[in-house]
């Protein structure tokens, strides 16, 4: 069993079907599954190693330890607590991410 557990978080979860739907829409059922099927597998990698994504660049997130996980075009915000990852939002990249918190 992994040393830690990925919790995704409502809103992480609601960004993460709007992906799906919007690949679904635009390139197709396929394409939808794969993009959720590697943002999953990016964030299965927490499991074990939590600390290995740099700290947001956002000053008020990175003083609270939030970190940044890339994955194709999207990023996934989290941050680890106690034995828990806690996936705060998944986004494209070009989104200002620090404005979700908001």
């Amino acid at each position: 069993m992994p040393p830690y557990k990925v919790q995704i978080l409502a809103p992480a979860k609601k960004e993460l079907e709007e992906i799906a739907e919007y690949h679904f829409l635009v390139v197709g059922e396929n394409s939808a599954r794969r993009i959720v099927q590697k943002i999953l597998n990016a964030l299965e990698r927490l499991e074990e190693f939590p600390l290995s994504c740099p700290r947001v660049p956002d000053e008020e997130l990175k003083s609270q330890d939030y970190r940044i996980l890339f994955c194709e075009q999207y990023i996934c915000v989290y941050r680890l607590l106690g034995e828990t990852v806690f996936v705060y939002h998944i986004a494209s990249g070009a989104t200002e991410y620090s404005k979700l918190f908001r």
